[in-house]
């Protein structure tokens, strides 16, 4: 973890911590920035659970500490818990620097989808400190989440180019250089970053999802119990390992995993993620029902506590999962549950305006299902207005993937493909998609190409490439 130059200052009774050139930390106690400090370094090596004793430590000794709402938000492990302390954190951005007033405020833009604004956040905050390494790595995660791999790797490399001894920015550097599928300098990448922290568990578990992805099942398995052996309980190795033995067709051991996750599961967060990772396993062999099952008791979870952002993720899901059965009507009753259910909530208006989006994309594909155009038409112009507004790169994304599904449909292939290239290419989904329309045109050898990429490019677990993983390798052996 990079190393921060503390120095106490006396300000309008605040306490501020600092080095120079960084964004400065405010508190109104020396005892609550310690117990911070604590915090982000274990955050930061993404023990996420372990450091939220210590944020909670800093927001209990001194409620107006607006970093540690913020990172405490980062660390939570439900919608609910992120979202309640984000809204601290912003309410409290008039009484902090401006460095820290703006790292606020990039986060929320960030959170709600804003992406444009996020950026002129962040401009601001890298003109004011461009000496400070977790500026740039801010940047470098927008530009990630943009899928800006370019642009990200830039700034990760100024981050560990300030601080060497940086930790997450190699981390995240191995992850935009495996987007590119630069897969030699994400190595290295893991590589340093396994250097700085040997201890830690998830340098090993980051390495193993390279190997994953790769299709090295048997060292990845390997480098995600090199992990386990440091820190037994760390859940991200656990479900690497099932889904390692679901692409090797053991799918009673990758079960078995997950459940043992869940059993000794130490909140929330982490039983959602063995659930999720058992509904995944059940789609992936086109165990629908089972499937439904697992998304249920997620959707049980959040109701528990009135989660709602988790609830309307979970009713979309069963939403989908009911279109690829057939079940129109029923997709449209859990799509339209979800609706009503964020229009009736206390969320903001921001996270409602995205949930609205998202259905007008969900109206769109089960018109798709039902073979009108007309209203799939409509419903895609819906998201163009939504998404420009936001000028969100990834809401752009799903409009070019709408245009590509309904000229796919309409069999104009060529229009199809122009599309989708614009499309998400992190969804396997959509790599399959260019596939059928390349097989449309006439284009064999591409079809190919894609129709490989989308069943082999194996991920953590992830609905659509369940949903259209064994469909690519069963075209494949057509081919």
């Amino acid at each position: 973890v990079g190393l921060l130059i503390i120095a106490m200052l006396a300000l309008m009774g605040c306490a501020k911590t600092g080095g120079e050139g960084k964004v400065p930390i405010t508190s109104m106690s020396d005892e609550a920035t310690r117990e911070y400090l604590k915090g982000r370094a274990l955050a930061e090596k993404l023990l996420l659970q372990s450091s939220i004793n210590y944020f909670d430590a800093a927001v209990s000794l001194d409620p107006t500490f607006a970093m540690a709402h913020l990172n405490r938000a980062f660390a939570s492990p439900t919608a609910k818990e992120f979202f309640e302390h984000l809204h601290h954190a912003v309410s409290l951005v008039d009484k902090v620097s401006e460095g820290e007033r703006l790292t606020i405020l990039a986060a929320d833009a960030g959170a709600y989808g804003r992406s444009g604004q996020q950026k002129e956040f962040l401009d601001k905050l890298i003109a004011a400190y461009p000496n400070d390494e977790r500026v740039h790595f801010a940047m470098g995660n927008h530009y990630n989440g943009q899928q800006a791999y370019i642009d990200a790797i830039a700034h990760y490399r100024k981050a560990i180019e300030i601080s060497p001894d940086y930790s997450p920015g190699y981390n995240s550097l191995g992850y935009a250089y495996r987007a590119t599928e630069n897969y030699v300098e994400a190595e290295n990448a893991f590589k340093k970053y396994t250097e700085l922290i040997p201890n830690d568990p998830n340098p090993a578990d980051s390495y193993a999802e390279l190997l994953l992805r790769m299709g090295r099942f048997d060292e990845s398995i390997a480098y995600y119990k090199k992990a386990l052996s440091v820190d037994p309980k760390f859940p991200a190795s656990h479900i690497g390992i099932a889904c390692n033995l679901m692409y090797q067709g053991k799918a009673d051991e990758s079960r078995g995993r997950l459940q043992m996750l869940y059993d000794n599961a130490r909140d929330d967060g982490e039983r959602r993620g063995a659930l999720f990772g058992i509904a995944i396993l059940y789609v992936d062999r086109g165990e629908m029902d089972f499937a439904m099952d697992e998304f249920d008791r997620q959707y049980k979870l959040g109701e528990k506590i009135n989660d709602v952002a988790a609830i309307v993720g979970d009713l979309t899901s069963m939403g989908l999962l009911a279109e690829e059965r057939g079940k129109l009507d029923e997709a449209q009753t859990l799509y339209e549950r979800g609706l009503k259910l964020s229009e009736e909530s206390n969320l903001s208006q921001s996270l409602k305006d995205n949930v609205k989006l998202f259905h007008h994309y969900n109206m769109a594909g089960l018109a798709l299902r039902k073979k009108d155009l007309k209203t799939a038409n409509a419903e895609a112009a819906e998201v163009r207005t939504a998404a420009m507004a936001s000028k969100n790169a990834n809401q752009i994304r799903l409009v070019h993937e709408l245009v590509g599904r309904i000229t796919l449909e309409e069999k104009r292939y060529d229009d199809a493909i122009v599309a989708l290239q614009q499309a998400n290419q992190q969804d396997m989904y959509n790599l399959y998609r260019l596939s059928l329309a390349y097989m449309g045109n006439g284009d064999t050898a591409t079809a190919r190409h894609f129709c490989e990429k989308a069943a082999r490019t194996y991920n953590l677990p992830n609905l659509n490439y369940a949903l259209i993983r064994m469909r690519a390798e069963k075209m494949l052996a057509t081919m």
